[in-house]
């Protein structure tokens, strides 16, 4: 079994604790993640005092071109944090997309490149290891869909820190391969995300390993809050008028919203209502489900959609991310899988972003929230890309054509090159019927 080490304290370290989400119990910064009390979800304290006297936009962008220039409202004590390049992805403006859409200020945070990766997991990773190494664990762990295990299983090797993955044993080649080159050790489990999961909280309290998404999660989970202070930051220190992201679990959603909420805190932005839209795959859709019912609880569902970077069924912050939804008036909607291939199709052939499954969600649900009246065509809307597709191929092949296999003589070209024209006018004919 791990031993976990004694660490000094910096005075740096700007977090508290941790917080009982439910009752407020507070509890030492140590690998625990559930209340004694009452079995809430613990959360990260900090001194926003402290932070408003000490954090400035100016040394924010004195820091680090990736997301520990955010390094004194994430919780780790370490000068030296993991650093792999992580954050600072793209903010594009979609003029492109905004058109076809009908809206007028539309904006993709693309973290289909971030690094080292090519999913937003890297930021949540790099915290959780850093948080790790602190806590002296030598062995670190995750239970994943896909992309967690690419992350955890790459900056774990790059800290040098042994590492085990668990995933369901039916995922997408490009996710396997893309944890095996990193040479950690995969358990690769007959049963869902949710069966996945259950199996490493048992792991968990058997061998004392660090599982970034159990004993590790309130640390871990406030990664994600760096997708909040990039978009303000990135938007000229403004907070947008809506977010549209895709819902697993439902902690990514949340902690954008606390990431807003901190920087307003401290003073680094001034306070404005966003509104938070949340996208799930009708396959595994249980948080959009309640709120479709106006039911402030969720039913667990078995996943079944081409989206299984998002699939799962039981999500732990399901009733929050439904909280934030209505308080913000927002919304949470569904997607069939034929609609989100269209919307992986419609990303890359509007603005060249290649997404997986988790982001043709978020576009179909973009898609469906402007054809429906629910985004104001005048709003500052800002698009979450959280995984490259380069990762799911499978879920786009058969959809996206082939290519034409010609001759090296002029008159076949020729010939090739009038079929194109021929099916792009048919093509053309069927998107005005």
């Amino acid at each position: 079994m791990t031993q976990a080490i004694e660490t000094t304290r910096s005075a740096a370290a700007t977090f508290t604790g941790l917080k009982c989400k439910e009752c407020g119990t507070e509890y030492e910064a140590k690998a625990i993640h559930v209340c004694e009390e009452c079995f809430g979800p613990l959360e990260v304290a900090y001194d926003y005092a402290q932070l408003r006297r000490t954090v400035t936009r100016e040394s924010i962008q004195a820091g680090p071109n990736s997301i520990w220039r955010y390094r004194s409202f994430l919780p780790v004590e370490s000068e030296h944090p993991i650093d792999v390049g992580t954050g600072m992805t793209p903010l594009l403006q979609a003029n492109r997309l905004a058109r076809r859409l009908g809206i007028k200020r539309l904006f993709i945070k693309n973290d289909a490149v971030n690094m080292p990766t090519l999913s937003f997991k890297d930021r949540v990773v790099s915290v959780a290891l850093t948080r790790a190494r602190e806590l002296g664990f030598t062995t670190v762990s995750c239970a994943s869909t896909g992309n967690l295990a690419n992350s955890t299983a790459a900056i774990a090797a790059h800290a040098g820190l042994e590492c085990y993955v668990f995933i369901p044993s039916d995922l997408e080649a490009g996710k396997v391969m893309g944890t095996l080159i990193y040479s950690p050790t995969v358990m690769a489990v007959h049963g869902n995300y949710d069966q996945v999961n259950r199996l490493c909280s048992e792991v968990a309290n058997t061998h004392g390993w660090g599982f970034v998404n159990i004993n590790l999660r309130p640390y871990y989970s406030e990664g994600s809050k760096t997708l909040g202070y990039e978009v303000a930051e990135q938007l000229g220190w403004q907070l947008p008028d809506h977010i549209v992201a895709p819902l697993a679990s439902g902690s990514l959603f949340t902690k954008i919203y606390k990431g807003f909420q901190e920087f307003v805190k401290v003073g680094l932005v001034d306070d404005k209502p966003v509104r938070f839209s949340g996208a799930q795959a009708e396959g595994c859709s249980p948080i959009a489900q309640a709120f479709a019912e106006g039911r402030d609880f969720i039913t667990p569902v078995k996943p079944s959609t081409i989206a299984k970077s998002i699939a799962i069924g039981n999500p732990a912050d399901g009733v929050y991310a439904l909280e934030l939804a209505r308080k913000t008036n927002g919304n949470i909607e569904s997607v069939t899988d034929q609609e989100i291939i269209d919307g992986i199709k419609l990303l890359a052939e509007t603005e060249g972003i290649f997404t997986e499954t988790a982001g043709g969600t978020t576009i179909a649900v973009l898609k469906k929230l402007v054809e429906a009246g629910k985004i104001n065509p005048d709003e500052t809307t800002v698009a979450y890309i959280t995984g490259n597709g380069l990762k799911t191929q499978e879920a786009v092949q058969g959809y996206v054509g082939e290519p034409f296999t010609i001759e090296p003589k002029l008159d076949s070209f020729e010939r090739a090159l009038e079929r194109s024209r021929t099916l792009d006018r048919l093509e053309w004919q069927q998107v005005s019927v």
